[in-house]
């Protein structure tokens, strides 16, 4: 992630299904799509959701109404040999492997068992204080989302991060703002710290994204800034990489007729090779604030410009007007911005039509 390309996160999400199957043909589709990474959800039932939790709006249409928010994510719960065939397979596919912790025991398991070098933090963990913690106490880079966050909720997680790199050993959050307004813990979050533009809505409206807040964070925090994306199609994570973002995140599936409370706002593989396509189209195209001719400019520049000449047969001393000259291509000849020069003067010599004029003016009026 250090370099200037848009790192684009392909995201499985729990769009398994459970399935170790359909988790590798997941990460199939991501390398096929082109994507530097593939992430999927790292949680433990037990530790992360209540049973008396209930689902969010999105889930309870597209999942067995019966069931429980617990017993779902129970379901949907990777084993920890299901990441290890899963990170394997990552590493056959030369494709990077993350994924999601939503709590302690998993962070830890993804840290030590499975060596993840980047940790990204979704939307609904960026308060869990305890998780960012134990995260950024071992230095790791972090991408946090923040959907369904203000400003200050940014501030005060990207606080217990910087407390984190600083090696406090004394939680609280006065220290937690006391590190993110120091220089060093500064220092820290703009070497290790992602922040992606989130609205935590499944599928969101166009209308509601306001590309803008990508702007708004990188001149509020001056951290590296990204988008993690939840509208339907391709179109505004493209836009998104228009306007600057470092990171790119979508959901994608193998199929978006399946049971689970996120395929309906995935890509489906194709979509997302096209979107893949469509960011690194757009990021070649961004190129550097420098305006220069290019070389393939330089070999038009003449056919498609203009030079001035006779639009009918001239006498030699003949008085040039705009009735017997005019500008016409290929502009090898006088410029344009001469033709005033001409105007009034007499033809030196005869000229036939389309004949460009000489560089010297004629004789004076």
């Amino acid at each position: 992630m250090t370099n200037s390309s848009v790192f684009i996160i392909a995201e499985a999400g729990v769009n398994h299904n459970g399935s170790i199957k359909y988790a590798f043909e997941l990460i199939d589709a991501a390398v096929e799509a082109g994507a530097d990474a593939v992430k999927f959800q790292s949680f433990r039932a037990d530790a992360s959701v209540r049973k008396t939790a209930q689902k969010a709006n999105y889930q309870k249409g597209l999942t067995d109404e019966e069931e429980t928010h617990y017993e779902m994510s129970k379901r949907l719960e990777l084993s920890e040999s299901d990441h290890q065939q899963i990170a394997e397979y990552c590493l056959k596919q030369n494709i990077m492997f993350l994924s999601s912790p939503f709590d302690l025991e998993s962070a830890r398991m993804l840290r030590e068992r499975f060596k993840m070098n980047a940790f990204k933090i979704p939307s609904g963990e960026l308060t869990n204080a305890p998780l960012l913690y134990e995260i950024s106490m071992n230095h790791a880079p972090v991408i946090l989302s923040t959907g369904m966050s203000s400003l200050q909720d940014i501030e005060e997680a990207l606080g217990v991060l910087a407390y984190g790199y600083l090696g406090g050993e004394a939680p609280s959050k006065e220290a937690f703002q006391k590190a993110f307004s120091s220089l060093e813990g500064q220092k820290w979050l703009k070497q290790k710290v992602a922040l992606l533009h989130c609205v935590s809505e499944y599928p969101t409206s166009p209308k509601d994204v306001h590309l803008k807040v990508m702007d708004l964070l990188r001149g509020e925090f001056g951290l590296r800034v990204g988008f993690s994306d939840h509208t339907l199609g391709i179109a505004v994570p493209i836009a998104a990489a228009a306007r600057g973002a470092s990171i790119i995140e979508k959901h994608f599936t193998l199929d978006k007729q399946m049971e689970g409370p996120d395929h309906k706002a995935s890509l489906s593989p194709v979509e997302l090779r096209e979107m893949v396509e469509g960011i690194r189209t757009v990021e070649a195209a961004i190129g550097y604030p420098d305006k220069t001719i290019s070389d393939e400019e330089k070999s038009n520049r003449t056919v498609v410009r203009k030079s001035v000449v006779a639009t009918r047969d001239i006498r030699a001393g003949e008085p040039f007007t705009s009735d017997n000259i005019g500008c016409m291509r290929p502009g090898n000849g006088v410029s344009p911005y001469r033709y005033w020069d001409f105007i009034g003067k007499r033809a030196s010599r005869a000229y036939l039509a389309e004949e460009e004029l000489d560089d010297q003016v004629g004789d004076a009026k």
